[in-house]
């Protein structure tokens, strides 16, 4: 999809419920952060409601974040 260091490469984001079914799915290049494409996979998501809690690993760890999905979905 995109350009690396080391050449081409695509990220493949999905976010799934408690259960394993899958909530959204995003691919994108594989040169940002995933904290970077984590937004943007909870907007493209399959299901209406945004969920209301997400867990990831330590690539997810950043208050930014925190804030920016706190206040998408206060606003909804």
């Amino acid at each position: 999809m995109g350009k690396t260091k080391r050449g081409k490469g695509c990220k493949i984001m999905a976010i799934a419920d408690g259960h394993g079914l899958p909530l959204a799915v995003c691919t994108a290049s594989a040169s940002p952060a995933e904290v970077k494409l984590a937004p943007q996979t909870v907007e493209e998501r399959f299901v209406a409601e945004v969920p209301e809690r997400l867990i990831g690993d330590k690539a997810y760890d950043s208050d930014r974040l925190d804030d920016q999905l706190m206040r998408e979905s206060a606003s909804r």
